[in-house]
C-alpha cells in the first residue's frame, strides 16, 4: 500500500488516563464516516485519522490537514467539512474556519 499524499486528522478528545475531555468527540458523531466518504467520492489521496485530544479544546471541534498543517476550528457540521474539503481540491485552505 503506497503512503497517502495526505492525512486529515480529526480530535477525539482522548487524554492520557482515557478520560474524554472537550467538546471534540461530542460534537463529531459520525464525521469520521462522512469524512471518510467524502474522501474516496472526490478521490483525494488521504487517510483519515481519528487522534488523541489536539490541545484546541476552545475552538473545538477541531481538524487539522498534514502535510499542509492547515488547521480547522468549529468543524461542526457536513456543510462545514465540505467547505474545507472544496477549498482543499483547489490547492487552498478554507479561511472561514481556519484556525
Amino acid at each position: 500500500m503506497a503512503v497517502p499524499e495526505r492525512m486529515i486528522i480529526c480530535c477525539q478528545s482522548f487524554r492520557a488516563g482515557g478520560d474524554p475531555k472537550g467538546v471534540c468527540h461530542k460534537q463529531t458523531d459520525g464525521f469520521l464516516q462522512y469524512i471518510e466518504e467524502e474522501v474516496l467520492d472526490r478521490g483525494l489521496d488521504a487517510l483519515v485519522v481519528a487522534t488523541s485530544c489536539l490541545k484546541q479544546c476552545d475552538n473545538g471541534p477541531v481538524m487539522c490537514i498534514q502535510p499542509e498543517n492547515y488547521w480547522f476550528k468549529g468543524v461542526e457540521s457536513e456543510e462545514i467539512i465540505d467547505e474545507i474539503l472544496d477549498s482543499l481540491e483547489d490547492g487552498e485552505q478554507c479561511a472561514a474556519y481556519a484556525l
